[in-house]
């Protein structure tokens, strides 16, 4: 299964990966956090929509 990993450095905070996310996995303080990997369904919505690029899923 994949999991989101987040580049702090790179996230603007924007809140486009949680609106795409449908497992609601992802949440955003001063950055993007993934509040509950075990229930990512690591479909990579999130991935594809940061228009960052801050994104990566990573396979386990």
């Amino acid at each position: 299964m994949a999991h989101p990993v987040i580049d702090a450095d790179e996230c603007i905070a924007c809140g486009v990966c949680v609106d795409s996310c449908p497992a609601g996995v992802l949440e955003v303080n001063d950055v993007a956090v993934v509040t509950d990997e075990d229930s990512c369904v690591g479909c990579g919505a999130c991935q594809d929509a940061c228009p960052a690029g801050a994104i990566t899923e990573i396979a386990e």
